[in-house]
């Protein structure tokens, strides 16, 4: 390789010579002496190639500062253009200049000239000679609407060569060749967003050979996976989609670049959430069991990798339901089963959490709690169910559906029945799934004991916050309850104060007994958001509950945004600080390739 480099540094300033002789005269002897060199010139640009591709952009310029204009001249040399694979040897070398992360305006500029060089390239397509041009400005066109128009119909024919040789199957006579494929995908790579080519690029990525190997270059996959996610281009869902099928690795950018905008977003809003994941096209495009289960898995690894944090729960959350609605929009009878999205699930049990509680009266809501409930105790406590996972795999399937909990948890705050011991037992393991049965027992029973409080507090002709607090309050002859149990606690509390008459009147002073630190503001306007959220897609009608929820969270926000401490920071499910940038660090190393089994 040092010998090739040698000899091609040695050959450079003869051709850069030539060049500008060629191009500096047009008679007929330089004409001759042209064509007479250009097997030679063709053999050199691939020499060129094999030295530019073992080095980036800006050590090319470095070490050869001329040769943008030796690319240029050879560019605009019709002769050089037309003679065998010189074109094609020329659209490499130009591919080697482009910066895949340009950092300044000099990087970016240089970027836009190659791209420049090589649309003309392209447009030239062996048809630009000096006759070309001059009959097409007799016809009064100016070159560039010429090579634009060119550049067109040569995107148009290719694409028509790429649909029909997906209809002529194994009719080889007549296919496209993969080579040529390959090649068109290659030289694509620098291009993807400008708008001429967006026909080609959505032609190749729904192109389907019958080739056993991928056909088309890696690289294309990457630069158009990055265009898209960066808005730079626009393609129709069905295009998206066959990206990522094709090309795992964008799949898996594209669920991490969902993660950073979520994680960077405000908190606790769970519509811009909902708009993410619209936006992302990731619901729409995990109608397909195999896109649908990658992605799964990497909110599993993000879940386990940052322990439960709030972000990630709501994330999975609306996510289920916006994956649930496009499946629902897409297959009005289902093209696929069940079984295929949760392959380690019970299907009873995600056929009941698929019920959309909206469908079902309100006062039936029961019915479907306890149905859950039992399904999900038989699974966790019952050893001979060990195929549909552990406790952890039962809790993760659970909180797709999230909102069954919270249902759960107003119908035993607003009941004036004995607590059902099912929705007891749902609660305490939605709120912690690693406890043991014995752990569990004991939270049911706390659980008990402060809803027993509320009760006797709902029936009261007066209610001040400090009769709130002292019913939640923890009995000195047991052991300390654990933060999971505690934040369970605390969400009844609300609950009680959104829907009890006299809850509206104390429910300032109580949230802020509740929520002396930034942690808990941020945990309390969550169960806000997240409830008036669920209301709006439940089509609850409670105008004074959900009143006093909107005022309660713009309050809280307005409250969090003046604790400069607290800014930038997400929690976790013990209620310890983290900072965005590590939450998304152990999301990428949960999420990573290399280490999944």
């Amino acid at each position: 390789m040092a010998q090739d480099s040698v000899g091609f540094s040695s050959d450079y300033q003869f051709w850069m010579q030539k060049l500008s002789l060629w191009d500096q005269a047009s008679t007929l002897e330089t004409q001759k002496d042209t064509c007479l060199h250009l097997p030679r010139f063709q053999e050199f640009l691939r020499q060129m190639y094999e030295v530019l591709k073992e080095m980036d952009s800006n050590m090319i310029i470095e070490r050869f500062p001329t040769i943008g204009q030796l690319l240029a001249k050879t560019c605009w040399n019709p002769y050089i253009l037309a003679f065998d694979e010189s074109q094609k040897i020329l659209l490499w070398c130009l591919c080697c200049l482009i910066n895949k992360e340009p950092q300044n305006s000099e990087e970016l500029k240089l970027n836009s000239w190659t791209r420049g060089l090589l649309s003309h390239v392209l447009s030239a397509f062996k048809f630009d000679t000096k006759e070309v041009g001059l009959f097409i400005q007799g016809l009064g066109y100016a070159p560039a609407d010429y090579y634009s128009g060119l550049l067109k119909n040569m995107v148009l024919s290719l694409v028509s060569e790429l649909r029909e040789n997906h209809l002529n199957g194994f009719n080889t006579q007549r296919r496209m060749a993969p080579e040529k494929i390959r090649f068109l995908s290659r030289v694509c790579v620098p291009l993807v967003t400008l708008p001429d080519i967006q026909p080609l690029v959505e032609a190749l990525l729904t192109y389907h050979g019958h080739e056993p190997q991928e056909v088309l270059w890696p690289e294309f996959f990457d630069a158009v996976n990055e265009a898209f996610l960066l808005k730079k281009i626009s393609l129709p869902t069905s295009a998206v989609i066959c990206l990522w099928l094709r090309h795992l690795p964008s799949l898996e950018k594209a669920t991490l670049h969902l993660f950073e905008k979520l994680i960077s977003s405000e908190r606790n809003f769970l519509r811009r959430i909902e708009c993410f994941l619209k936006d992302s096209l990731l619901p729409e495009a995990a109608c397909y069991p195999a896109i649908f289960r990658i992605v799964d898995e990497m909110f599993r690894y993000a879940l386990l990798e940052t322990d439960g944090a709030p972000e990630v729960l709501a994330a999975i959350q609306v996510f289920t339901w916006c994956f649930v609605e496009a499946l629902e929009k897409q297959n009005k009878q289902l093209k696929f089963t069940l079984k295929t999205y949760f392959p380690y699930a019970s299907p009873s049990l995600v056929m009941v959490l698929l019920q959309h509680p909206k469908d079902i009266p309100q006062k039936l809501w029961h019915q479907p709690l306890k149905h859950i409930s039992e399904m999900l105790r038989e699974i966790v406590e019952d050893q001979t169910h060990g195929s549909y996972g552990g406790p952890f795999e039962c809790w993760f399937l659970f909180i797709h559906f999230g909102g069954w909990a919270d249902i759960a948890a107003e119908q035993l705050v607003m009941s004036e029945a004995e607590p059902p011991e099912a929705l007891l037992w749902l609660l305490a393991f939605s709120h912690s799934p690693r406890d043991r049965s014995q752990q569990r027992a004991q939270t049911m029973v706390e659980v008990k004991a402060v809803l027993s409080h509320l009760k006797k507090l709902l029936r009261s002709p007066t209610l001040s916050a400090r009769d709130l607090q002292a019913a939640a309050a923890e009995s000195q002859d047991r052991d300390p309850r654990p933060p999971s149990c505690q934040q369970l606690i605390r969400h009844l509390l609300l609950n009680f104060l959104l829907w009890a008459p006299g809850g509206h009147a104390i429910a300032r002073e109580v949230i802020t007994l509740m929520a002396p630190t930034d942690e808990l503001s941020h945990e309390i306007a969550g169960f806000l958001d997240q409830t008036l959220y669920r209301w709006d897609r439940l089509c609850l009608e409670a105008p004074r509950s959900r009143k006093l929820a909107r005022e309660l969270l713009a309050e809280l926000h307005a409250h969090i945004q003046h604790r400069p401490a607290a800014h930038g920071a997400a929690v976790h499910a013990a209620g310890s600080p983290r900072s965005r940038d590590e939450t998304m660090r152990l999301i990428r190393r949960g999420t990573s390739s290399e280490d999944e089994p």
